[in-house]
């Protein structure tokens, strides 16, 4: 039992032992963190039980704790309708390190998604398009919260929706056969791809007939034509192979790639359903669902032509993912301008009567720029992600070779660094927060970066190097003081860290954790000698630099960011 399911045990006994009969269990989630250390480690508000109990706060307050007395534990005051625990500093220590040394790995992770699955769909690149900085926060989000769900046990499907289908696929068959070659596709370059694509939109202002040109390879691609299907998943194969580069950079994996033309013999299934169950409307031709009783504009399904749309291939989606996943929560990590398709996408399944439509969640982010530029793939103001992860990889490099110049592999580490920058400045605030990239910001190694949580984990791989011979048994009493009861706190509350970033599906509660822990390890680094004092005391604060190593690594590992051991 850790020292916070501890309190409330104590809570509860008083509770019972105060009134006699009283239905008011208290439970983990109902304790605070006070905002000052001084008012104790966890709080309990009595004006939770006033109602019931008919009786003024802190009154309540006053009769539980006289009931109190567990020393061992905390010691508890009253202030107001508080109940404030103090924590016994030296159980504390001895409790905490003992947990996380157990599961040095491990700890914060749980077996509380046992027997669930959780459906990601994230990055969702386009074929026949480079891989800009756009998609890095549906990519590193998605990646994160896949872990995140792993660490706690669940079963965790990673999908690539993949943009590939529609008219511009047509378009693009029909540029490459006017100004292509083969030597083109054995390059296998993406950007070769996007200036045909380029070219056709400006060709196509003087010689309209390249428009029909493009419908008519479309509509090829839909009946199987065996041409333009060989040239359709050669720009797949081309695109696939080109953001894989991208993924191995990232450390970011999928089960599948199963984009929107997975779904073409999927259509009939969702419009028949619709139909049958009264909920299709005609609307000038084309056929939609009527969601104004909500809120809502109405929800295309059919255009006038009979084509579909993302919704009608979204619905058929998350049937299909139903059915073979059996999901109990599936995430859409999609910037927040989709906010209203997916809230007409999952009221349609709601109205078509599946009760999981509660289980589909739209996780939102915001907008990217790069130091200050906005950026539009019409206007050509693009910034390639490939070309984003080598500049990191570069600066970091120049970095080191000025701060560690005998560091040896000093290219695996820059990578490291650099694309950890990169990744934990898209991961620090709230998702729905815009992120503007800077790398003065980024890369510095001072404050609430990457870097600077790197270097914390690296700094306590060197004090464990020098302390390699150190075999005492540890003096807990070592660690009382403010810094290693601060530290230790933050240890502590790893785990609740963990569960809230899957709670809210934001793995910012992750990278802030693991960020305080390091700035917390820091002040105590510098405030106490790790490697004086007698052996009982130095074993005391080279277990406590071990546990705070092990969990850096795992909270870096949660977010999808590498610990160099030197830096």
């Amino acid at each position: 039992m850790d020292m916070k399911s501890a309190i409330v045990g104590l809570i509860n006994q008083a509770i019972g032992a105060a009134f006699p009969g009283a239905d008011a269990p208290v439970t983990d989630a109902m304790l605070e963190v006070p905002p000052d250390a001084a008012l104790g480690d966890y709080a309990f508000p009595c004006f939770r039980l006033s109602k019931q109990l008919r009786m003024a706060p802190p009154k309540i307050a006053q009769a539980l704790a006289e009931r109190i007395d567990a020393p061992d534990i905390a010691t508890v005051t009253c202030v107001g309708g508080y109940l404030n625990f103090f924590f016994n500093r030296r159980n504390f220590a001895e409790h905490t390190l003992d947990a996380i040394a157990a599961q040095p790995d491990r700890w914060g992770s749980s077996q509380e998604g046992a027997g669930r699955t959780v459906c990601l769909d994230y990055s969702s690149v386009n074929i026949a398009k480079r891989f800009h900085i756009g998609h890095l926060p549906s990519t590193v989000i998605g990646n994160s919260l896949k872990r995140i769900y792993d660490f706690l046990g669940y079963t965790t499907v990673g999908i690539n929706h993949l943009g590939d289908w529609g008219t511009q696929f047509g378009k693009m068959i029909a540029a490459y056969k006017h100004w292509g070659d083969e030597d083109m596709i054995a390059s296998g370059s993406v950007q070769a791809l996007q200036d045909l694509y380029v070219r056709f939109h400006r060709e196509a202002e003087d010689d309209p007939t390249l428009e029909e040109e493009g419908r008519a390879w479309f509509r090829r691609i839909e009946e199987g034509d065996a041409e333009a299907m060989r040239i359709f998943e050669a720009f797949k194969d081309m695109t696939l192979k080109d953001v894989e580069r991208v993924y191995d950079i990232l450390d970011v994996r999928f089960d599948h790639y199963t984009g929107e033309s997975f779904y073409n013999d999927k259509m009939d299934r969702v419009v028949n359903e619709l139909r049958d169950k009264g909920l299709l409307t005609e609307s000038e031709g084309a056929w939609v669902v009527d969601l104004e009783p909500y809120g809502m504009p109405p929800c295309l399904i059919l255009k006038r032509d009979g084509a579909t749309l993302y919704a009608t291939r979204d619905i058929a989606a998350a049937l299909y993912r139903k059915e073979t996943y059996d999901f109990s929560r599936s995430l859409y990590v999609v910037a927040y301008q989709q906010d209203l398709h997916f809230r007409q996408v999952f009221k349609v399944i709601e109205l078509m009567g599946y009760p999981w439509a509660k289980d589909l969640v739209h996780v939102a982010f915001g907008m990217v720029s790069y130091e200050g530029q906005a950026f539009s793939t019409r206007a050509g103001n693009v910034l390639y992600l490939d070309d984003l992860l080598a500049r990191a990889q570069e600066k970091a490099l120049d970095i080191i070779r000025e701060k560690s110049p005998d560091l040896e592999d000093k290219n695996t580490v820059a990578r490291q660094v650099g694309v950890g920058a990169l990744v934990f400045s898209a991961l620090y605030n709230s998702r729905i927060k815009d992120v503007d990239f800077w790398w003065d910001r980024a890369l510095n190694f001072d404050g609430e970066t990457g870097p600077y949580v790197q270097y914390t984990h690296a700094r306590c791989c060197s004090v464990l190097r020098k302390a390699d011979e150190i075999s005492a048994t540890p003096d807990h009493e070592a660690l009382t003081d403010d810094e290693a009861q601060a530290l230790l706190r933050m240890l502590s509350r790893f785990p609740e860290a963990v569960r809230d970033a899957a709670a809210r599906y934001e793995p910012s509660a992750v990278t802030r954790a693991v960020t305080e822990i390091a700035k917390a390890y820091n002040k105590y680094y510098y405030e106490h000698r790790i490697l004086d004092g007698d052996n009982g005391q130095t074993a005391a604060r080279v277990l406590l630099t071990r546990v705070v190593r092990d969990v850096i690594r795992t909270g870096l590992g949660l977010i999808g960011i590498h610990a160099p051991e030197r830096m």
